[in-house]
């Protein structure tokens, strides 16, 4: 069956939100496909955050949108792919909130790995969190390529004088 609602387009620039999916303008609201997919653009300027997931919710009064099940993000212009087994796209604050087995990759080579990670939009900021107990886990490729081949030697040894 394919659904196709349109919200006006003053409330989607109000809501800075637009859903690729079935929308009610009250309440929560519960998508139960088999995969759904919520992209969020706030102006012609931005590019799209798209998340897939098994179900997402969408409360149009708190301006959140839950995704559960296999969720998977994408935002292409600041070069994100993430997973997670549920994630919170927070309009108003203008942040995400990634839980349960989360992994991302950024610019295809730095990554992060935790329990729970919180991504600040505006800030272009990590927060991760690891299961109680654990530790997160974070791979940088650092770029070696200027270092003088003298400064890859290791440091000598100091010797005492007696």
């Amino acid at each position: 069956m394919m659904y196709n609602y349109r919200l006006p387009k003053l409330q989607m620039r109000r809501l800075g939100f637009a859903l690729m999916l079935p929308v009610a303008l009250c309440g929560a609201v519960v998508l139960p496909t088999q995969l759904q997919t919520a992209t969020a653009q706030t102006s012609s300027e931005n590019r799209p955050l798209t998340i897939r997931a098994d179900i997402q919710e969408y409360n149009s009064n708190t301006q959140v949108v839950t995704a559960r099940g296999n969720v998977q993000l994408l935002y292409p212009s600041r070069q994100i792919k993430a997973t997670a087994a549920q994630a919170q796209y927070f309009n108003q604050e203008r942040r995400i909130i990634l839980s349960g087995g989360v992994y991302i990759l950024q610019n295809g080579t730095n990554s992060i790995r935790g329990e729970t990670v919180t991504y600040l939009i505006d800030e272009g900021r990590f927060i991760a969190a690891p299961k109680q107990g654990g530790q997160v886990e974070s791979i940088y490729v650092v770029d070696d390529s200027n270092i003088n081949t003298q400064s890859n030697r290791a440091p000598s040894t100091p010797r005492l004088r007696r």
